[in-house]
């Protein structure tokens, strides 16, 4: 039997559980890890600076592939404290990535050694599995184990810790037979999707709500051929946008306090039974129980079994992965649809592509300062249909998923119920990793922007070329407060320069500055004519120098954005668009 570190081991795994990148920062007691990692090959480190940056580009690599698993490697004591923000933002939106973690030697763990934190304490209630290895010859198991909880059931993060001692200690192992261990997912009955079935098929005006899990299941094709096949239109939650193309037909607009459209809210008002697949029934979603439940039957399909019925009581549940339970809905959809007996849903599909069609966001404004609509206008009509958007919270992300428009999942990735700040640059850079040809553009706010400014580093030294649009609203802010305090020469100096005074207080980073001191190139707009320009500009300069380009774009102080607390009630601020043509009722699905 072949003998090497335990180190080496948890290397070999990795490679044969399919790990092509790792992202971290290096240390004195992962350093044996390190030290196998370069000795063996095959596996490529991306050096984070920050290591929650690198959990986060842990998650957005996950997240831009199917069958994609995140790794983040970092010393012992600060580094895995730095991690747990990113392991929050993956249980949260049931994302695996492995955490591993040097820790000091297995005999001083008790004598509260130098950054010998029990790290495993500490994130075993955001982990599927947090464990430090004690016994050198755990660690083939304890590998095999992360992989096979990761991707079984509700998919999450896990962290292993590694004792600098286990990890050098020589230990049996063949990875020639090394073989990952079956995965397990709950998987709907065909009784029970024939109960759904007929729930959807007593009612008069259902909607489909696809959640994230649709995405993690890969199973938007079957999705879409469902809603096809019954004609009953979708609703996308923010974590499930995409899984159906925001131009089909039944795609009936997103619904919620904020990240939502008009027509999706009208819509789901106006329904009588919703089936929601892979989702959480997120409070930013729903808004009052009582507004969205009203008058509504409900089916929740989701593969955590404690899911069904936590945020309120559906009519029925069903504990199934979202991929086994589409296969199922769309062969008895097929069976009854060859039968005659699914009810033709010609009408509401056509009443739901009206609104979606007439209850539109005005996005054409000309005004200087810019309006940041026009700025959502402008990135639709530059990045086509397979650009990959990344983004967490803030004004930004809501702005967007009420303007944007998504075609396919997994182009919308985004930090969902953590929302942590900072998370944009990191995860854009993971998404990138993982897809290297892709058109990746992420979306930040300027305070967000500023958290992880530094990871941009990463991406010039690495090559990772991405867009990112900053749409900085402080900006102008700084430029008034300088005319109250200043002379208007140095003003106009700041207008265009954009000097970082001190005395201004607030935000005062020059982004365009920072991105280029840390080898990345950047650009600022100021007219609402140019950003278009500046997008295709970015658009080149990142094919040209493979680095991160970013765009700030200098927006009016203070906007005000369509939200609310209840779906029935969510303010407009601004004047509609003009309405098209009207639509005129067809053959249509179903």
């Amino acid at each position: 039997m072949p003998r090497m570190t335990a180190a080496q081991v948890a290397v070999e795994i990795l490679k044969r559980e399919g790990t092509r990148h790792v992202f971290g920062v290096p240390g004195a007691a992962i350093n044996p890890f390190y030290a196998a990692m370069r000795r063996d090959g095959g596996l490529t480190h991306v050096l984070a600076r920050h290591v929650e940056g690198a959990s986060h580009m842990a998650e957005g690599y996950t997240r831009a592939r199917a069958g994609n698993i995140g790794v983040c490697v970092g010393t012992s004591g600060p580094a895995g404290t730095d991690m747990i923000t990113g392991i929050y933002s993956a249980a949260a939106d049931s994302v695996p990535i492995l955490c591993v973690t040097g820790q000091a030697p297995v005999a001083r763990l008790h004598k509260e050694d130098f950054q010998a934190v029990d790290i495993a304490a500490v994130a075993r209630p955001l982990t599927k599995m947090a464990m430090t290895v004690l016994e050198p010859a755990q660690v083939p198991g304890a590998f095999q184990q992360a992989f096979h909880l990761m991707r079984s059931g509700r998919p999450g993060p896990v962290l292993i810790d590694l004792p600098v001692d286990v990890q050098q200690a020589e230990i049996p192992f063949d990875p020639d037979t090394y073989q990952p261990l079956p995965v397990h997912r709950p998987a709907a009955g065909r009784a029970q999707i024939e109960r759904a079935l007929d729930l959807l098929g007593a009612a008069r005006r259902p909607l489909i709500v696809a959640g994230g899990g649709v995405v993690n299941a890969d199973a938007a094709e079957q999705l879409v051929e469902f809603a096809e096949l019954t004609g009953v239109p979708v609703v996308p939650t923010l974590m499930g946008w995409g899984t159906i193309p925001d131009d089909h037909p039944l795609c009936a607009g997103m619904v919620g306090l904020q990240t939502s459209h008009r027509h999706g809210n009208a819509s789901m008002l106006a329904a009588d039974f919703v089936l929601g697949v892979g989702n959480r029934w997120a409070n930013r979603h729903t808004g009052g129980l009582d507004v969205y439940t009203r008058g509504r039957t409900f089916v929740h399909v989701d593969i955590e079994p404690t899911q069904i019925g936590r945020v309120f009581a559906p009519d029925y549940g069903i504990v199934s992965d979202a991929g086994a339970a589409l296969d199922l809905f769309v062969e008895a959809a097929r069976e009854r649809k060859a039968a005659g007996t699914l009810p033709d849903r010609t009408r509401w599909a056509v009443e739901c592509a009206h609104r979606k069609a007439t209850m539109l966001r005005r996005t054409h404004y000309t005004d200087v300062p810019i309006k940041p609509q026009r700025v959502y206008q402008e990135m639709n009509r530059v990045f086509g249909r397979d650009t990959r958007y990344v983004s967490t919270i803030g004004l930004s992300q809501i702005q967007a998923a009420q303007l944007l428009a998504v075609h396919r999942p997994r182009h919308w990735i985004n930090a969902g119920q953590a929302g942590p700040l900072g998370w944009t640059v990191p995860a854009a850079l993971g998404v990138a990793t993982a897809d290297p040809d892709a058109t990746v553009v992420a979306l930040s706010g300027d305070y967000d922007f500023q958290f992880m400014i530094e990871e941009l580093a990463v991406g010039a030294q690495f090559r990772i070329p991405y867009i990112h649009v900053v749409v900085n609203n402080a900006y102008l802010g700084l430029i008034r407060q300088a005319q109250r305090a200043f002379d208007m020469d140095y003003c106009v100096q700041l207008s265009f320069d954009n000097v970082n005074a001190p005395e201004l207080g607030g935000y005062g980073v020059d982004h365009v500055k920072v991105a280029e001191g840390l080898g990345c190139k950047a650009v600022r707009v100021v007219e609402p004519e140019l950003i278009r320009p500046a997008l295709e500009q970015a658009r080149e300069l990142a094919a040209e120098y493979r680095v991160p380009v970013v765009v700030e774009v200098v927006l009016e102080r203070v906007t005000n954005v369509p939200m609310g607390l209840e779906i029935d009630a969510v303010e407009e601020f601004d004047e509609p668009a003009p309405a098209p043509s009207p639509v005129t009722p067809g053959p249509g699905p179903g």
